[in-house]
């Protein structure tokens, strides 16, 4: 008699971690584009000014640790915000080495424009806060779980 076949094909599209996150970043990415049209900002854009909000002022240095984004990758970022107005990038007075950014008096005013992006967020996505809490620290683990892999 032979094994029933009811096996998970391993290399089965639908089956893949990494297809689930990239279809599902591409697509609440797609969600936040509106709501930061009217801001200036782009979803990598957003990301830095959320930090800054949080931090500032940041050396590029921890901005990038914070971000988990290369300086090749956060610098044009940093440019175009700059030229927009929120914020500055300076030569930091204690290292010379070291640039500091810092936000505007604009910059600090969007935030409380930007404030309605995560209800409303919530609001589009149509879950609830419980369950993006839990997909949130599932997605931080996961993070955590890939960061010394990657890394080698």
């Amino acid at each position: 008699m032979s094994e029933p076949t009811d096996t998970v094909d391993p290399l089965a599209l639908e089956q893949q971690v990494c297809f689930a996150l990239s279809v599902a970043a591409r697509g609440v990415v797609a969600v936040y584009r509106p709501l930061l049209e009217p801001l200036g900002l782009t979803h990598p854009q957003y990301l830095v000014m959320l930090a800054l909000w949080q931090r500032a002022p940041l050396s590029v240095r921890e901005l990038s640790r914070l971000l988990q984004l290369d300086p090749g990758t956060l610098s044009p970022l940093l440019k175009r915000l700059e030229a927009i107005g929120y914020l500055r990038r300076e030569r930091d007075r204690a290292d010379e080495r070291s640039l500091a950014v810092t936000l505007t008096a604009t910059g600090q005013a969007l935030r409380s424009r930007a404030e309605q992006i995560p209800p409303a967020v919530v609001e589009r996505l149509g879950i609830s806060l419980e369950d993006l809490r839990h997909l949130h620290a599932a997605l931080t683990q996961v993070i955590e779980a890939a960061r010394p892999v990657a890394a080698t």
